[in-house]
């Protein structure tokens, strides 16, 4: 392996097409201020990129620098890691911000001791559909909560009221303690979709 660390523009580095990560828009606000406040945190971690100038580690901080509106940034490029190698470096790297995407993980990284490397990982990761618990709120937590409204044709709408009824008898609203049982059946729905 050979480490060399050196200012790349930022058009030259390329995002990593299967990382992971995904950060909200809170969070990066929050590493975009951080950046702003703290410019010499780019100097103590840099981008790290392969030998191709795929990221390693650094797909957030890359995404707030461009936001910024950075032209460059210092990068350690990294040669001779071998596939494994980079994909066990992506996920122990960086847990500071975001959260994982589950999916992304389920479909590209679960072959990966992910537990073991510190990710924390649901109960039910991994689980057949039929295994899953749909999620419920605590009888009387009715906050915070938001309202969603659809326009659909009459002929959607006779599709959707059959699958939320149809979701119902599977149980997709009586196991949830909230009594919004639309919502628990859609959410139950949504699930199946997801995961299917």
């Amino acid at each position: 392996m050979e480490i060399t660390t050196k200012k790349l523009k930022l058009s030259q580095i390329k995002p990593n097409p299967t990382n992971p990560r995904k950060i909200g828009k809170v969070e990066m606000e929050r590493l975009v201020k951080s950046l702003q406040d703290f410019p010499e945190m780019m100097e103590l971690r840099e981008i790290i990129v392969d030998e191709n100038n795929i990221i390693l580690g650094g797909n957030m901080r890359y995404r707030a620098l461009k936001q910024i509106g950075e032209k460059e940034c210092i990068a350690k490029i990294v040669t001779g890691l071998t596939v494994d190698q980079k994909r066990e470096f992506i996920i122990k790297d960086n847990s500071a911000f975001g959260q994982y995407d589950m999916d992304a993980l389920a479909n590209l990284w679960s072959d990966l001791p992910l537990v073991e490397w510190g990710v924390d990982l649901p109960e039910d990761w991994l689980k057949p559909i039929g295994e899953v618990e749909p999620p419920g709120l605590r009888d009387g937590d009715r906050e915070p909560f938001r309202q969603m409204t659809f326009t659909v044709h009459d002929e959607q709408f006779e599709e959707i009221e059959a699958a939320l009824k149809k979701a119902k008898q599977a149980g997709g609203a009586e196991s949830a303690v909230n009594e919004n049982s639309n919502g628990n059946a859609l959410t139950f729905i949504c699930m199946e979709f997801n995961r299917g």
